[in-house]
């Protein structure tokens, strides 16, 4: 027997109604704006990627959760779960042709198999803004800067977020201090990033698995009671590099207006391997969500694919966090905006009117509805009053004879006279 045809998206999946695209464009407009207003330039590109660039460079957790397959040819492809890696070799495929640095972005789909819950689905859309071939910590200000900008044009308050910042060089260099060899590091950050994800004790078995001893383990969850920037500095050698890179970022963030955003967390680690320098998530200020997004310096990526030695710093900005956080700020209705026109008439005799009139209106560039068919009063103006217009004209018999029609703000409930011809 044949199983009834379910009407719901496949689990993990989205199906986005009108109502769901007003969130959503004003999430990526807030992108789209921000990016021009910084200076960055689109990009995009194919959204099945080759199996193994992801399996490489897209760190342990992630490569567990792609959704991949073999094609008709038997390459062994993937659905993305991120953007870097395909933009790394973007990059190294033309590294010869472009002038460095470049800043580029884009708005690309993403596809993760993984539990779900709430913040997180199997699929979402990601802003990604990325500098290439930029060393210093202005190419780190500049995201951020551009992004406090994005937060702010969706309606954002700035005392509705936080972006906590970290740098795993310094990580590094308080391990090492801590007499954890170098080898040892990357298996103990991917640990330590799962803090909070799983138990303690689950952790301190990870770090067993790798070959620490309980005194390395009691000195690697130590670092984690820091809490600010000095008692870090005070872990490691003076003229610290890490430390001095944080220094730097933290009066950049003054300069550019957003130091009141930005907090150091030495819990900041990021789960993906090819992470290098800086590092940063941004979360609510209440930590009632997840991270709303996530970046940092990954100057060894193009390396390990191929390319030339190229510093790069960047961000993934997913847009199932932000709506939830917006919706708990600023109300479930605040993305609806009323603009433009509905145009509805009373009898057949006056379509030809209400259409003339729907075009002037749109060749005058507004946005118009305008009603198919005749309609009454009551039914129109109820319809009216559902719709995102700002104004309603309702056209009858009369309003024809005398050559204008009333347009009505439904809000207001002001009127004023528009002529039909």
């Amino acid at each position: 027997m044949t199983e009834p045809l379910s009407f719901e998206p496949p689990r993990g999946m989205r199906d986005f109604y009108p109502e769901d695209m007003v969130w959503r464009n004003r999430v990526f407009d807030a992108w789209r704006q921000a990016s021009v207003s910084f200076g960055f330039q689109p990009y995009d590109a194919c959204v099945v990627e080759n199996l193994a660039l992801l399996q490489r460079k897209s760190g342990e957790e992630v490569s567990e959760q792609i959704y991949h397959f073999e094609d008709k040819s038997g390459r062994k492809l993937a659905l993305r779960p991120e953007m870097t890696p395909t933009l790394a070799r973007m990059i190294a495929a033309k590294q010869g042709q472009l002038a460095f640095p470049v800043k580029w972005f884009t708005v690309a789909q993403c596809f993760r198999y993984e539990r779900m819950t709430r913040g997180r689905k199997r699929e979402h859309y990601q802003w990604n803004m990325d500098i290439i071939g930029e060393e210093s910590v202005s190419a780190e200000a500049e995201l951020l800067a551009a992004v406090a900008l994005a937060l702010k044009n969706m309606g954002m308050p700035a005392n509705g977020y936080r972006i906590h910042v970290n740098n795993r060089a310094l990580l590094s260099e308080m391990l090492a201090a801590s007499g954890i060899a170098a080898n040892h590091h990357a298996a103990v950050f991917l640990a330590l990033d799962k803090r909070g994800k799983i138990e303690d004790t689950e952790i301190r078995d990870l770090l067993i698995k790798e070959g620490l001893d309980e005194t390395a383990i009691a000195k690697t969850f130590d670092l984690l009671s820091v809490q600010t920037l000095e008692q870090a500095a005070a872990r490691t050698q003076a003229d610290s590099p890490a430390v001095k890179a944080l220094r730097d970022l933290f009066e950049l963030a003054t300069i550019y207006g957003i130091a009141d955003r930005l907090v150091f967390d030495i819990s900041v680690i990021r789960g993906l391997s090819y992470y290098t320098g800086i590092v940063f998530e941004a979360f609510d200020t209440e930590r009632k969500f997840r991270a709303i997004f996530g970046g940092g310096r990954y100057d060894s990526l193009l390396t390990a694919i191929g390319g030339q030695p190229t510093p790069a710093v960047g961000l993934g900005f997913g847009d199932v966090v932000v709506v939830e956080v917006l919706k708990e700020l600023l109300g479930e209705t605040a993305a609806t905006e009323k603009r433009g026109v509905i145009i509805g008439y009373m009898f057949p005799e006056q379509r030809e009117v209400a259409t003339a009139l729907a075009r002037r209106l749109r060749e005058a560039g507004e946005a118009v509805e305008l009603m198919l068919a005749k309609q009454k009063p009551k039914q129109f103006f109820a319809r009216a009053s559902a719709s995102p217009a700002a104004d309603a004209i309702f056209i009858g018999p009369d309003d024809v004879t005398n050559g204008c029609a009333k347009r009505k703000n439904l809000t207001t409930r002001e009127e004023k006279e528009i002529a039909l011809v």
